[in-house]
């Protein structure tokens, strides 16, 4: 068995005394895992960061085997995140969340979401939006995505500003009027109402506040789990660049 992609580095962990075994995203076959022998030489070491994108060949005697990566550096991006704490927190969320995917299972969509976003990770001014936009795609990946074009109520696709907690669907503020205390804000940049590459500090926490219910009601706690601490200190970074 063996395949050639491109994937961004997620993580590694040591394997006896020069080896680790590399995480993957990649393009065409999903979150992979694999032993890279001499991970630890000084010549790997910089290639393997969490955020690099790298050519990676993976080959196994069988497919159900761990299998070993042969890998090359394509864009050694980690250099330039690892002076950003906003980018530090960001690619250790972003690796929990890809976690929850099965492993090998392609998520072709999701990878070029991830690509653009670990980008600009450590750009305050783009990555908040963008991390929100990735965890409304993580969503969808993971079989609960959001309806944001049309009311729930009526069908209209006007004024839509409200997400119901129930369906995951948008809400119009006249539908929504009556219980807006129970709704979800739906913050504008998530249906193309924001023409500024740079949404306001509300609409970045709305959006937050809005993947955060869906993430820990449909993904977190049906696994026993939490979000990681590092989701809510990018979160506090990202909306404190914002105000």
């Amino acid at each position: 068995m063996q395949w050639t992609d491109e994937g961004i580095v997620l993580g590694v962990r040591k394997h006896g005394e020069s080896s680790v075994i590399l995480e993957v995203m990649t393009r065409e076959h999903g979150r992979h895992l694999g032993l890279v022998h001499g991970g630890r030489s000084k010549s790997l070491q910089p290639v393997l960061q969490p955020g690099n994108t790298i050519q990676a060949t993976w080959r196994a005697r069988l497919d159900e085997h761990l299998g070993t990566f042969q890998v090359e550096g394509l864009d050694l991006r980690a250099a330039q995140l690892i002076g950003s704490p906003l980018a530090l927190y960001g690619l250790a969320t972003l690796a929990h969340l890809l976690r929850c995917l099965p492993e090998r299972d392609p998520h072709q969509a999701l990878y070029e979401t991830l690509e653009v976003l670990v980008d600009h990770l450590d750009d305050p001014h783009l990555a908040p939006a963008l991390f929100v936009r990735f965890e409304v795609a993580m969503l969808a990946e993971l079989g609960f995505g959001l309806d944001l074009t049309s009311c729930a109520a009526t069908g209209g696709r006007d004024n839509l500003i409200y997400v119901s907690p129930k369906s995951g669907r948008a809400v119009s503020a006249a539908a929504g009027e009556a219980y807006k205390d129970r709704l979800l804000r739906l913050p504008g940049f998530l249906i193309g109402q924001t023409r500024s590459n740079r949404p306001a500090g509300s609409d970045i926490r709305d959006g937050f506040a809005l993947t955060d219910f869906f993430l820990h009601q449909n993904v977190f706690e049906p696994r026993g789990q939490s979000a990681p601490e590092e989701r809510a200190r990018f979160v506090t970074l990202a909306t404190v660049e914002d105000d």
